[in-house]
């Protein structure tokens, strides 16, 4: 019985926009990542015998501020969004993935309000997040 109410919680809930908790499993799912990218290039960096500064900084700040909106953009969702069964469309051609700058505008914003901009989710009829609203961006559930 309570086997059968899952599986019918969720069907209802994959008919609209995804909700906070999918959307926080995603940022999750990519936090770990990101941790992953981050030992994998200090691994690399280690193999060599003297790297600069500048180098180590370049690479970590690519894999910060490049990892979403390249996904994002390229893929329509992050390796966490994808993962999740969620994709990042543009608002008003929800066949289509945003363009690089307003991905990367939708990066930005997001990561400069956090979790209030997240939050926002609850009251929204499209389930848009602030950063999602300024880029004319809508999550959805992967087809």
């Amino acid at each position: 019985m309570l086997c059968s109410f899952i599986k019918i919680k969720r069907v209802m809930t994959k008919s609209g926009y995804p909700g906070l908790f999918d959307r926080i499993k995603a940022v999750t799912v990519d936090s770990i990542v990101l941790i992953i990218f981050m030992m994998i290039i200090t691994d690399i960096f280690s193999t060599f015998e003297n790297v600069h500064d500048t180098t180590r900084i370049f690479a970590f700040l690519f894999i910060f501020l490049l990892y979403d909106p390249i996904c994002t953009s390229i893929f329509g969702g992050t390796i966490g969004h994808i993962l999740i069964g969620i994709r990042v469309k543009r608002e008003n051609n929800p066949e289509k993935n945003i363009i690089f700058p307003l991905a990367f505008l939708r990066y930005l914003l997001k990561a400069s309000l956090g979790w209030i901009s997240l939050l926002s989710v609850m009251g929204n009829e499209k389930r848009q997040a602030i950063h999602d609203a300024m880029v004319k961006s809508v999550v959805i559930y992967e087809k």
